[in-house]
């Protein structure tokens, strides 16, 4: 069985879908692994490196015709997808709600398609879950924007030529992403609070040394039965955004990661209460969306940083795990190796569709699309 690891060509992206070590692996399980010239090097993985690990580092384009697996990190293109084999297995984060051309392709080319983005959230599932690894970081280096772009440092000071008093650090939403904000921030010592709609998530916030900022609960809840938070109504969504405006003033710096799967995000910080923020404030903006063409904030523009007439700071970064590419595509790498391993038995890919590990993520096969989901939002698309 013939592997493929093209290269990531989406601008700005310098992470790989495999590391080395992992093709290694995937080499010592009779799988020959074929990686594009190139693919690694932003991640700092030359292809020696991989040539080392027992892959086959080509420039050739039929890298995308000859495979029976390819993986990959970003969609691949229609034109791609075209010189695929029928019956070859796409693996990687498809973006199937917001690339409904390339679901198609991918069904009308017979492929088998995978979108990790929906994985179920299950323990077994958890060494695959590509979007805890990558918003892991993605919280870190939203911290790390938030500190580099603040006039002020984080930590307390007591200095002979005065104190210093701490940053004021304001998370909006508390999943991984948030979580790891909180963390970062505490670790880099700012005063830090948190906000959620799920008022189960209060005890995660407190022991990472944050305050929990108790706002009055939505009518509905919050959660959905994937582990994914719902989307609000419009009634409780301007009652959250009203509620919180006062310390979305009072912070220095904002990270805001509220995401609702398969939408656009949630606007929950206005234009009105951004101009009401002190000049050389900060937002970090994770849910920042190209497709939705802001974020969590109404001023944000997707990757791109902003300054304000007021003085504020707004960062658009869509992809901040690639600032962070050797340990982003280490994990990234890790979740496909997983995924894999559940996947191809005796070197060759065994379908399993009772299998909820395979049945979840998998978009297209055998010239449908299958994803219950995804052919839902495509036909309310299309009507």
């Amino acid at each position: 069985m013939k592997l493929a690891v093209p290269k990531q060509t989406v601008p700005g992206e310098s992470r790989v879908a495999l590391t080395p070590v992992v093709v290694k692996t995937l080499c010592s399980l009779n799988i020959d692994v074929v990686v594009e010239a190139g693919s690694g090097t932003a991640a700092h993985h030359d292809d020696a490196s991989f040539e080392t690990s027992g892959a086959v580092v080509t420039g050739d384009d039929r890298l995308w015709a000859d495979a029976d697996v390819i993986v990959t990190i970003h969609p691949p293109t229609t034109e791609q997808i075209s010189s695929m084999r029928s019956q070859c297995v796409l693996i990687g984060m498809l973006d199937p709600f917001f690339n409904q051309p390339v679901v198609a392709a991918l069904a009308a080319q017979g492929v088998t398609s995978f979108s990790m983005e929906l994985l179920p959230r299950i323990s077994r599932a958890q060494p695959m879950d590509v979007l805890s690894s990558q918003a892991n970081i993605g919280g870190y280096e939203a911290v790390i924007l938030a500190a580099d772009a603040c006039p002020k440092i984080f930590p307390m000071m007591i200095t002979a030529a005065g104190t210093i008093a701490p940053a004021r650090v304001l998370v909006i939403g508390a999943g991984v992403a948030g979580l790891q904000a909180i963390a970062t921030a505490r670790r880099l010592g700012g005063v830090v609070e948190a906000y959620d709609i799920r008022p189960e998530v209060e005890e995660q916030i407190r022991s990472l040394g944050a305050r929990f900022v108790k706002l009055p609960a939505p009518k509905n809840e919050a959660g959905t039965t994937g582990g994914y938070a719902r989307e609000q109504t419009d009634e409780d969504r301007q009652r959250q955004t009203d509620l919180m405006a006062k310390h979305v003033v009072a912070a220095d710096a904002v990270i805001t990661t509220a995401a609702v799967f398969g939408r656009p995000p949630p606007m929950l910080i206005p234009q009105s209460v951004v101009e009401s923020k002190k000049p050389g404030s900060v937002i970090v903006d994770l849910a920042a969306s190209r497709h939705a063409g802001r974020g969590n904030c109404e001023l944000t523009q997707p990757d791109d940083r902003i300054t304000t007439p007021g003085g504020v700071v707004i960062e658009g970064n869509t992809n901040l795990p690639a600032r962070a590419p050797v340990h982003s595509s280490h994990v990234y790498a890790n979740n496909m190796l997983a995924f894999l391993q559940e996947l191809i038995a005796d070197g060759a890919v065994r379908l399993d569709l009772k299998d909820d590990v395979q049945k979840g993520p998998l978009l297209t096969h055998d010239g449908q699309i299958v994803n219950e989901m995804v052919n839902k939002s495509m036909t309310a698309a299309a009507q």
